[in-house]
């Protein structure tokens, strides 16, 4: 397809799917500040390793990326980290819930992979760990970070940043059980914080789709496409971690009838790469059963069928 034909399948897309807002799925309600969010919202955005960009319903409306965040924050570990990021995070697929306690202690506090939340808490702990060395902040970072792929400034929501520290009683006891093996090296509320801020970042899917980019690009900038955010060897190990588990315990169904790397949050987005040709980033906050927005999988699996690209 050329980049001009992408327009007219995102605006079949959310035609297609609009009459099924609000009548399955469940919005997180668990964190206050995202219960009371419209689940009745659908947006979708592409960008090409071209630069070109397509848009369709709701995909200027910023919303709570969550678990999406973990992609970033691990390319900001990797950049920094190389190798050495693995020695306490695993690459396996976990198989369980998101915030399983069990599956930690089975592991002696090593988590299964960087994008449960136990992994992603590691990840945050690495961030702080450098950001102290260096004299400056994770938080900063992360922000920079994003503003650079973006080529707009990003903010974090204090508000769901707040919420989820009220009620994060699951993530308090990931980190401090991680800390109990020795796996976590800093403060934990301060590791906590990163991480609650990190979640709480607040985008549209046109920036997501934006940011996200490089992953198609062998790395390359989304922007400025001389700069390198990762090499194209960590590149494909990034995109080989979102296939297998990007989206928490349905990571093979995913695999299944998708067919992409993708990436998942519970604020209802997820990013998908078709590696050398696009990013794409789909919301809907209303989730499935497994904590993955119920019609952005759909929005998902149309792409795939109207268009043909899978990396299978």
């Amino acid at each position: 397809m050329k980049d001009a034909d992408f327009q007219p399948v995102l605006d079949d897309i959310v035609t297609t799917l609009r009459p099924l807002l609000g009548t399955a799925g469940t919005v997180a309600s668990y964190i206050p500040a995202l219960a009371c969010i419209d689940a009745r919202q659908l947006g979708i955005a592409l960008r090409t390793c071209n630069g070109a960009e397509a848009f369709a319903g709701d995909a200027e409306t910023p919303f709570s990326i969550q678990s999406v965040s973990k992609l970033f924050t691990l390319t900001l570990a990797m950049q920094r980290m190389g190798d050495a990021l693995w020695e306490r995070i695993g690459r396996e697929p976990s198989g369980n819930p998101f915030n399983s306690l069990v599956q930690l202690e089975n592991e002696q506090g090593k988590p299964r992979n960087p994008f449960i939340n136990a992994g992603a808490i590691a990840v945050a702990d690495r961030l702080v760990s450098q950001a102290l060395q260096a004299g400056g902040s994770a938080k900063a970072d992360i922000l920079a970070l994003m503003g650079s792929l973006c080529g707009e400034p990003i903010a974090f929501d204090d508000e769901v940043a707040r919420s989820e520290a009220a009620t994060g009683f699951r993530n308090i006891a990931l980190a401090n059980f991680m800390k109990s093996f020795g796996k976590i090296d800093n403060d934990v509320a301060v590791v906590l914080d990163t991480y609650f801020h990190q979640c709480a970042l607040r985008m549209s899917c046109r920036q997501l789709a934006r940011a996200a980019a490089f992953l198609c690009r062998d790395g390359a900038h989304p922007i400025d496409g001389q700069a390198e955010v990762t090499g194209e060897r960590q590149t494909r190990r990034i995109n080989a971690l979102m296939l297998t588990c990007g989206t928490y315990d349905a990571a093979g169904d995913v695999a299944f009838s998708i067919g992409l790397p993708c990436k998942s949050g519970v604020g209802g987005g997820i990013v998908a790469v078709v590696p050398d040709r696009l990013t794409l980033c789909v919301w809907s906050p209303a989730l499935d059963a497994t904590g993955n927005s119920l019609l952005g999988m759909k929005a998902l699996e149309l792409f795939v069928a109207r268009t043909g690209l899978s990396v299978f």
